[in-house]
């Protein structure tokens, strides 16, 4: 009897892209191999060769939120690769209309766009037969969300929560007490086996950022 390995339902890869080495993913649905790149910031080059080399059929370009090392280049991109934006939350539209402004203050390529769709907290998106649920987590800006696959406790949760710290808040429209509500509220309910791909650096899960984040482990809210 030969033994068979079920195929996840979803794959997922990181390629760090522009001098900030953000974390663009490529998620993509095994059954069908059709896929979606979150936060493509820059480096698109490496972004297509990723695609290429991971064998998938792009379907969309998903984005967590306005900042330049993440959807920069998007609306570039989407338009070379001919395919629909989603995402952030409208709150968002603030900093999506000043990336080319940011781009010359940070030396970056960066152009403004709008997306096909804005996406609101509770929304599904679509990736082949995978159905990630979005959840609005304002505070590190007002309109970031997050993209959450239930069946696979996996999350791609932008600037908001990083292994052993979390988003910055000292931007225009940022707020600290959001975000920390947004984390404790709405990204720990989901459960400690989640497993996370932050903007950047390492992947971690909620469990574990529970236990140790200086920012908002279980320890940091007992008096």
């Amino acid at each position: 009897m030969t033994e068979t390995t079920q195929e996840p339902p979803m794959r997922a890869a990181i390629v760090p892209v522009t001098p900030l080495q953000q974390n663009c993913s490529l998620i993509w649905c095994t059954k069908t191999m059709k896929g979606a790149v979150i936060d493509p910031g820059g480096d698109l080059p490496r972004i297509k060769d990723a695609i290429a080399k991971a064998g998938i059929t792009l379907e969309k370009v998903l984005i967590t939120h306005g900042h330049l090392d993440h959807c920069g280049n998007a609306g570039v991109f989407a338009k070379e690769m001919g395919v629909p934006i989603e995402g952030p939350e409208e709150a968002d539209r603030f900093w999506i209309a000043r990336l080319d402004d940011d781009g010359s203050r940070w030396g970056m390529e960066a152009h403004s766009f709008e997306p096909d769709r804005w996406l609101k907290n509770g929304d599904k998106v679509t990736v082949g037969e995978l159905e990630l649920d979005v959840v609005h987590c304002p505070g590190h800006t007002p309109g970031h969300v997050v993209f959450y696959h239930a069946p696979s406790q996996f999350a791609v949760v932008g600037d908001v929560l990083f292994k052993g710290s979390i988003g910055r808040t000292d931007f225009p429209m940022s707020n600290h007490q959001d975000l920390i509500d947004s984390i404790t509220q709405r990204l720990w309910p989901l459960g400690d086996d989640v497993t996370f791909i932050p903007g950047h650096g390492p992947i971690s899960t909620f469990g574990a950022e529970r236990q140790s984040n200086p920012f908002v482990a279980d320890m940091a809210f007992k008096q």
